[in-house]
């Protein structure tokens, strides 16, 4: 039987080509301990030099527009390359906040009330007013690690965070305070669940990837009970939008206790820091252990089209 060799794919073109490239060179290092791996720097929307598909499993920690979209997926499906996470269509579908919150809610997990629009066709700071009241968050509709997030708590602030907006497709929506939560999902089940306490009061970028700027609980302090429904929104979101081999779910949970799909990352950060690693520890997973259990589906779909193409 061939073994195949881990393609790591970090970096990428988007906003998020840093965070990416951390991302993997920590899944490298880790997949190196159970496998023959090799990582590739990719620098353009496009599969990389020296990729096979009968020697490489794609293990890719690409974030953001073209890694996680379904663009870099698509590439690897019509060059027949097997990969790991989830495929075309669900990851095109979780980028898009919208349409995550409407694949989930029809499954009973709601999201908070919204507004989308394009940079074309602004609402008006009245008509935000009026659906959504003045306490709002402004986001891209199709960006991760919080990139472009602004908070508005009166006229003035929604006008300006309005009036910066210049491309792409955005959402305005209710501002839900209360804690923030984040479950990973391994197949088709939650992990531990992960309380988000950024110093500032929102987990923005700077929030994210600054150190100390936030506290982790892992597991969150929630009791049996309210730790069980959040991992069973996770579960239900993750399969609504077809969902493959893992992901990360994120919550607001309100001050009563209402539970609220922000949105799910189906290429998370993926250092030993990051969340979805936190959340595995929660469940006896290790960084290690992690990275190896998250390649195996992949690894498995090789095995199986290598067999097939001898039959």
């Amino acid at each position: 039987m061939t073994t195949p060799v881990i393609a790591v794919f970090a970096g990428g073109t988007s906003s998020e080509r840093e965070v990416s490239l951390g991302s993997g060179q920590a899944c490298a290092v880790a997949l190196a301990r159970s496998f023959p791996t090799r990582l590739f720097d990719i620098t353009a929307n496009a599969l990389p030099a020296g990729l096979d598909r009968r020697q490489h499993v794609v293990f890719s920690t690409l974030h953001g527009t073209f890694g996680e979209d379904g663009g870099m997926q698509r590439l690897l499906e019509a060059a027949g390359v097997q990969y790991a996470g989830c495929d075309i269509a669900s990851s095109a579908l979780t980028m898009d906040k919208t349409l995550t919150k409407q694949a989930a809610a029809a499954r009973g997990v709601r999201g908070a009330k919204a507004i989308l629009f394009t940079a074309t066709a602004k609402p008006t700071v009245e008509a935000v007013i009026a659906q959504l009241g003045e306490n709002v968050v402004v986001k891209p509709n199709a960006e991760g690690s919080s990139v472009g997030l602004s908070l508005a708590g009166n006229r003035a602030e929604l006008g300006a965070a309005l009036g910066k907006i210049t491309s792409g497709d955005w959402l305005v929506e209710e501002r839900i305070v209360g804690r923030e939560l984040s479950v990973g999902v391994m197949g088709s089940k939650a992990m531990g669940v992960v309380e988000i306490c950024p110093k500032s009061g929102v987990y923005d970028y700077a929030s994210k990837y600054t150190k100390g700027a936030s506290e982790y609980f892992a597991p969150a302090p929630l009791g049996d009970e309210l730790t069980a429904t959040v991992r069973a929104a996770a579960e239900t979101a993750y399969a609504a939008c077809g969902c493959r081999d893992y992901a990360r779910v994120d919550f607001m949970l309100s001050a009563a206790n209402a539970l609220y799909l922000l949105e799910i990352n189906t290429l998370p950060g993926m250092k030993e820091t990051s969340l979805l690693p936190m959340s595995a520890r929660c469940a006896g997973l290790d960084f290690t252990a992690l990275v190896r259990e998250m390649v195996t589906p992949a690894l498995q779909r090789f095995h199986a089209a290598a067999a097939s193409a001898k039959l």
